[in-house]
């Protein structure tokens, strides 16, 4: 996306990032693990963020959330949260506002689980720590946000400590406190990995509906398309640290741009016909210390040629579908 184009959408955005970098300073040399990168969502809107592992998608969420430990930094870019540059932003005041306007559900829930504390406790001090309510109202309202997301006896579960829970059910309770707040922007890591195809259809029901009643913006981030393809309002797909392609929902997954998220499309068995191959992208993600020079997704391209030995810049070949590619397919379907 243009930095003009960013610069108009960013004061309707709950959140707009811009020309994002953040880069790991190794022994071994400087991973760009975010590399120029820039999208924005909107209030109410779901984005999901896509990709293989290992393309810097988690990064990008913990870079928003000040979350990035040494040896990574955030070395450029614009981090806009109504406004406000998180990036410059106090650690203190940071702090104040993750749990009660911005929430993280992460993929592993004990980064959110407090192994010596009991339920209840956890739940209950998320809410206080960030309003002054009745210690009863608060217990209520952790109540009713673990049978949102289908856990039963609720009662009975506040009581109990994360390791009486399975992997399936501590990632439910830590969907649960994300959403306690009614945050103004939720970041989810692949959060319902490890749960059940019917638990999670519930756990995204849940997350749209809050999108939808409270006005929430959520990034939902996931190398699953499947996912992305019953939640979102509009995909980013991500590359090497790069984004490479965005637009709605219907319009990327019907006629992708990109040869790598044409790639992603094919590779998934619901959008191929019966008794036909799953595509394969060729070879592997590259390492981001040891990136090719030019387009990051050459050797793996079947379209590269001469002009992929440069870096492309983003192009908007299409209104409102940036890209970054010499070779794009625009007015081509899937």
């Amino acid at each position: 996306m243009t930095p003009a184009a960013v610069s108009s959408t960013s004061s309707l955005s709950t959140l707009a990032v811009e020309n994002l970098r953040t880069h790991f300073f190794t022994k071994a040399g400087v991973v760009k693990a975010v590399d120029d990168v820039s999208f924005s969502v909107g209030t109410g809107e779901i984005l999901g963020l896509v990709g293989e592992s290992g393309c810097g998608k988690s990064i990008t969420g913990f870079s928003i959330l000040g979350l990035v430990d040494p040896p990574g930094k955030v070395v450029d870019g614009k981090i806009l949260f109504h406004g406000l540059d998180l990036v410059d932003l106090p650690e203190e005041e940071r702090r104040r506002l993750r749990g009660s306007r911005i929430a993280m559900i992460f993929q592993d829930p004990m980064m959110t689980l407090n192994p010596v504390l009991r339920i209840d406790t956890q739940m209950i001090e998320a809410i206080l720590a960030h309003e002054k309510i009745d210690r009863a109202l608060a217990r209520k309202r952790a109540r009713d946000a673990l049978e949102q997301v289908g856990i039963a006896s609720p009662d009975e579960r506040l009581r109990a400590y994360p390791h009486q829970f399975s992997g399936g059910m501590r990632q439910r309770v830590a969907i649960a406190i994300a959403m306690l707040n009614k945050p103004d922007l939720i970041i989810a890591d692949e959060p319902t990995t490890a749960l059940d195809v019917t638990i999670q259809a519930q756990i995204l029901f849940e997350a749209q509906k809050l999108c939808r009643e409270t006005g929430t913006a959520l990034i939902w981030i996931t190398h699953d398309l499947t996912v992305v393809a019953g939640l979102a309002d509009r995909i980013a797909v991500m590359y090497a640290g790069r984004i490479v392609e965005q637009g709605q929902l219907g319009d990327v997954l019907d006629h992708p741009l990109h040869p790598y998220t044409r790639g992603l499309i094919g590779s998934v068995p619901s959008r191929n016909r019966r008794g036909s191959h799953l595509y394969q992208i060729p070879g592997m993600t590259p390492a981001l210390l040891n990136l090719p020079t030019g387009c990051a997704f050459r050797e793996r391209c079947d379209f590269a040629d001469d002009a992929c030995l440069d870096q492309p810049e983003i192009t908007e070949p299409v209104p409102g579908r940036p890209v970054r590619c010499f070779h794009h397919f625009a007015g081509e379907k899937a």
